[in-house]
């Protein structure tokens, strides 16, 4: 079962390495599409949300405190729904389609990362492959 879910983790959280590398490696055009959205101050904000996406994916796949990583994972990936992704504003059937799917995207993704904070609280110590125990106990 511990490799079980020690896969599960590296697959979970591959799409937030990467994100969070693209956040650092092209600033720029990132913030661009962040102030697109209205966004203020894109360059900081792109910077903070691919630290963030980083420090909880490497919490998550390391298990370090990997209930408080997948915590602040379902942060970014909700906010980002709604900031980044409000289909119900566009008027372009293309955009509002692609926005649809990333808010949606987004929202089920946010949905495993609160499942995985009430396991990783829940199982506790109990959950082998992990670096420490759980910041949160939910029993």
């Amino acid at each position: 079962m511990d490799v079980l879910v020690l896969i599960g983790r590296i697959l979970f959280v591959l799409i937030f390495l990467g994100s969070g590398v693209n956040h650092f490696a092209r600033t720029s055009a990132m913030a661009d599409y962040a102030a697109s959205k209205g966004v203020p101050m894109p360059a900081q904000i792109t910077r903070v949300t691919g630290a963030v996406q980083l420090a909880g994916a490497l919490m998550v796949l390391l298990g370090i405190w990997a209930d408080l990583g997948a915590l602040l994972l379902a942060a970014f990936v909700l906010s980002t729904a709604v900031v980044m992704h409000r289909f119900w504003a566009e008027t372009d059937p293309m955009t509002r389609q692609n926005d649809m799917l990333h808010f949606l995207k987004d929202l089920g993704l946010g949905g495993a990362a609160l499942m995985l904070v009430a396991f990783f609280s829940y199982a506790g110590d109990d959950l082998g492959m992990t670096l420490t125990g759980p910041l949160f106990d939910v029993r």
